[in-house]
């Protein structure tokens, strides 16, 4: 619940533009003005100071804590299933599951809810409105769980490991995708040819380029054809000048965060990349390939066949 209540809070419809220069040292929310940030930290203050005495949950205010007693208490229990609830609506919205009423209709295609909630979720895909925005990036997305997840790949939090070579990822999914390298694995085959890939991505632009299956997205500024809606947003950005990444040291700006990492590396004296002939450490891999056409060490190794 508590998690649940987080989330909410950090997920709040963006519905304007205005710069929001005070930052939470907590959890790096951000806020117009000073008044909001100073409530906004006192959320933090009071977290987790009511504690329930038949469980170890917390919560942050008695209303909240008052409400999680009811489910110890039985006062709103389904009479199906025995489960309990906190409200009174939460308990109506669960009778539902056992009644089958959906008593939620969308006027634009007839599909039916249980909780208006779902409802209201659901007409944002004929709207098109996407209420939740990114602080950083400004990308708006029709669910606040979305932004959630999306917010983690500004973050310097890397908490997923893998268990191969150690790396760190922001997501199950990134470390997903990095497992296909040392697993081989290639899930993704092409229903036309016999090739496979690691990522549905590579096997859409596979599709597109070699079968002429699906759909360009064209740039209308300078017509360069993409296989990706994304690739296209990115390059139109490149068009409007828009680099919301910042260089602490030099300023300098960026459209995406892998541009400012790759830039980073001119301020780090870490030489990640090694070539495998004479053991010289280079910061950039593009730097191996072209010390490799030209190292002593490969020409006599050659030789020596």
């Amino acid at each position: 619940m508590e998690a649940a209540a987080a989330a909410n809070d950090m997920s709040e419809p963006q519905h304007n533009d205005k710069p929001k220069p005070h930052k939470c040292t907590v959890c790096d929310k951000r806020f117009t003005t000073k008044g909001q940030l100073s409530l906004h930290m006192q959320k933090h203050a009071e977290q987790n100071s009511y504690s329930c005495p038949h469980c170890e949950k917390c919560y942050n205010n008695c209303k909240s804590l008052s409400m999680h007693m009811n489910i110890h208490s039985g006062k709103h229990k389904c009479s199906e299933c025995g489960k309990c609830f906190r409200q009174s609506l939460h308990l109506t919205e669960h009778r539902r599951i056992h009644s089958g009423e959906k008593p939620f209709e969308c006027p634009v295609c007839g599909k039916r809810f249980s909780r208006a909630s779902h409802l209201t979720r659901h007409s944002r895909i004929h709207s098109g409105e996407k209420p939740y925005k990114c602080h950083v990036c400004h990308k708006a997305f029709s669910e606040s769980n979305n932004l959630t997840s999306h917010t983690i790949v500004h973050g310097n939090r890397r908490p997923y490991y893998c268990p191969y070579c150690g790396k760190l990822f922001k997501s199950t999914a990134h470390l997903k995708n990095h497992s296909y390298v040392h697993t081989g694995a290639k899930l993704f085959s092409c229903r036309h040819c016999s090739e496979s890939f690691r990522c549905r991505d590579t096997l859409k632009s596979h599709l597109l380029k070699s079968h002429n299956e699906g759909t360009w997205f064209t740039c209308h500024i300078c017509q360069k054809n993409f296989s990706h809606k994304g690739h296209l947003k990115l390059h139109i950005q490149r068009h409007e000048g828009v680099t919301p990444y910042v260089c602490d040291e030099y300023s300098k700006c960026f459209l995406t965060a892998h541009e400012l990492r790759k830039h980073q590396v001119v301020h780090s004296d870490v030489k990640k990349f090694c070539c495998g002939f004479c053991g010289k450490d280079f910061k950039r891999p593009q730097e191996v390939k072209q010390h490799v056409r030209r190292c002593p060490d490969v020409v006599e190794f050659y030789d020596m066949l």
